[in-house]
């Protein structure tokens, strides 16, 4: 089933809307923005009192992707349609694709994680010791797109299938073994990449979020049952990483 989006719903200002129904509306947030209100910041600047405002609805929360990363976020427009896909949600029923940009190549063309997580000091999380009480199952599957090489070392495209939704899931599991994110100041080495550190001749920042982008998500329609498919296109500054890594890369 396609993501046209409905008569009378179109891109807001702010968002851009990548489809929905009577019940449901997925848009494509931008890096930067917060779903639900953030301690300490305006409550009508994040994501959902964005939309309610803009489109003159409410709105629920069915999940959420953390600030600095881009890509599908999915509401519910009543709350039957969003007890559907919480539960899809909860019951691993939905199935998530995220693309990174990471420091390094994973070991394998195609692997999987599957390390479990655990709490840990604000609000991050960190791999469990072994048989760790309190420790959460996590798993992640991902597949290796394409790899840059660079003076400073491999740059890896990678997509990733988390099968469980923790928090900061993937971004802990890539360092897990070896290939943070390309840009992450929480479980990486950076908070910015330069067109220089790429292999370029210019000091310009060439991306300063994290480099990872929520590119789909698939799940069965509230309305109809019928399975729906909702992509996002690769943002602008992800784009231009891209481009700067095929002009410099030796392969």
């Amino acid at each position: 089933m396609g993501t046209d989006v409905p008569k009378g719903i179109e891109r807001t200002m702010a968002v851009a809307i990548l489809g929905g129904d009577a019940n449901w509306i997925a848009v494509d947030k931008p890096a930067g923005m917060v779903v639900i209100p953030a301690r300490g910041e305006p409550p009508e600047a994040c994501l959902a009192r964005t939309l309610e405002r803009e489109l003159d609805r409410r709105l629920w929360v069915v999940h959420r992707i953390d600030r600095d990363t881009s890509g599908v976020v999915l509401f519910a427009t009543n709350s039957q349609a969003h007890r559907f896909l919480s539960m899809a949600f909860e019951q691993g029923k939905v199935d998530k694709t995220y693309l990174a940009f990471t420091r390094g190549a994973p070991p394998k063309k195609r692997g999987r994680i599957d390390v479990p997580l655990h709490p840990a000091r604000k609000g991050k999380m960190r791999p469990a010791g072994p048989a760790e009480q309190g420790a959460l199952k996590a798993v992640t599957e991902y597949e290796l797109l394409h790899t840059w090489s660079l003076p400073s070392g491999d740059i890896a495209l990678v997509e990733l299938h988390p099968r469980t939704g923790r928090h900061h899931q993937i971004r802990v599991h890539l360092r897990s073994i070896g290939i943070p994110l390309l840009v992450d100041p929480a479980y990486g080495r950076t908070d910015q990449v330069t067109q220089t550190e790429l292999g370029g001749s210019e000091e310009a920042v060439i991306c300063s979020r994290t480099t990872l982008h929520a590119s789909l998500v698939e799940f069965r329609s509230p309305t109809t049952g019928e399975p729906v498919l909702v992509r996002s296109p690769l943002p602008s500054d992800l784009c231009r990483l891209r481009a700067v890594l095929d002009r410099t890369a030796t392969r």
